[in-house]
């Protein structure tokens, strides 16, 4: 008995005991090359004429994980407009194993960037199940043009694309509230004499940064033109005596964005009748507003403070008036006259006990150069009833006059 099978299969038979053969492998088998064989076992006899038999099995490769996932390309770019939503999906990226089963299953996942400055966790995620990328947070182009992250052994780039968002900035002339700058201008100029030049620079790139001028409004119109690619501020036609001294001129710098965003700035001219004429700068406008408003209330404040100082001289030179005259006076008379007439009722007073009495009015009078103080009492003052014997009493000493020490 022969046994054989057919010669296109990595197989052979290999005879083992009596009419027991072996089926076993010529190589290595290959599952991802074919998964599968057919093989026909023909079974022989030696007689004439020969008898034979045919058998067909199936043999299927079973699977071990050898392959490594591959990605359908190596590089992927990726483009995201800046400003955008967060969590926005930006692009995907895929692989497959040729494996089959959980050998066959693909993870994703991001790889530490090259770049350790680079925030990679803060600005994109991957779906571990289907590769999908995320934007994290809104992305600004001025501060991040591109950035690169790794997937496996899939290199993902992504790019930003800019938004116009950022406005003309002027370099020249300065606008930030100091004095302003002034451009001289000689009378003898001709027509298209280059008086400045402005000069802007905007943040955004491509069309956005693209910059025109323009001049919105001057003193004068038709005396003056901007370029509209450069910037530079000519004159438009020759100068005469008529033309005015100082100039202001306003001039608009706009993108090419969409929406178009624009930035303006102010120009000041005089003209001159040489270069060596004394000039003096343009006096700031909202200065000399901010002075004239404040003006009156300075006018004020003067007034007042005159007002002030005169009442307390006047006040001053009175009090020192009034020193001198009873000095001088009491100087001269060399005591205090005794005013006639009655007194007021509520001087003080002495009693029989040591002090004075209503009865008695009195004046204490100090002499100048003297060391003592003199006490002059007045005469007495009673009703009508007792004035006659009042009187004869103090006849004899109508008033009474000591010396104290001072």
């Amino acid at each position: 008995m022969v046994c054989s099978i057919q010669e296109d299969v990595p197989f052979t038979l290999k005879p083992s005991l009596e009419n027991f053969y072996k089926l076993v492998t010529e190589g290595a088998l290959d599952r991802e090359s074919q998964a599968e064989y057919n093989i026909t076992i023909t079974v022989s006899d030696l007689g004439t004429p020969r008898l034979k038999t045919q058998h067909n099995i199936t043999v299927t490769v079973s699977d071990v994980n050898d392959n490594a996932p591959a990605f359908s390309q190596t590089t992927y770019t990726l483009r995201v407009r800046e400003n955008n939503s967060p969590a926005l999906h930006i692009g995907t990226v895929s692989a497959t194993d040729r494996d089959a089963g959980a050998n066959a299953q693909v993870t994703y996942s991001l790889l530490p960037p090259r770049d350790p400055h680079l925030p990679l966790a803060s600005l994109v995620s991957i779906n571990a199940d289907n590769g999908q990328l995320f934007a994290l947070r809104s992305l600004d182009y001025e501060a991040l043009q591109a950035f690169e992250v790794r997937v496996g052994a899939a290199l993902v780039r992504v790019l930003v694309l800019d938004d116009n968002d950022n406005a003309p900035f002027v370099l020249y002339p300065l606008q930030n509230g100091s004095a302003p700058c002034t451009e001289l201008v000689p009378r003898a100029a001709e027509a298209g004499y280059l008086v400045t030049k402005v000069v802007a620079v905007d943040g955004d790139s491509g069309q956005n940064a693209w910059l025109s001028f323009q001049l919105l409004k001057a003193t004068e119109p038709g005396l003056f033109g901007v370029w509209a690619h450069n910037g530079e501020v000519r004159t438009a036609r020759l100068l005469s005596e008529r033309d005015a001294v100082r100039h202001r001129l306003l001039v608009l710098v706009k993108d090419n964005g969409e929406p178009p965003l624009s930035a303006s700035v102010t120009l000041h001219v005089l003209l001159v009748d040489g270069f060596s004429q004394p000039y003096l700068p343009l006096p700031d406008v909202a200065a000399a507003e901010a002075r004239a408003r404040a003006d009156p209330l300075t006018v004020y404040l003067v007034i007042a403070l005159a007002s002030v100082s005169s009442l307390f001289l006047c006040s001053a030179l009175a009090f020192v008036a009034v020193r001198l005259c009873r000095r001088s006076g009491a100087a001269s008379g060399g005591g205090c006259a005794v005013p006639e007439g009655h007194f007021p009722g509520h001087l003080v007073d002495v009693s029989g006990a040591g002090t004075l009495s209503q009865s008695y009015q009195y004046e204490v009078c100090l002499a100048g150069g003297t060391g003592t103080s003199e006490f002059k009492f007045l005469k007495p003052i009673f009703p009508n009833i007792v004035s006659h014997d009042l009187g004869r009493k103090s006849e004899g000493n109508p008033t009474f006059q000591s010396n104290f020490p001072e």
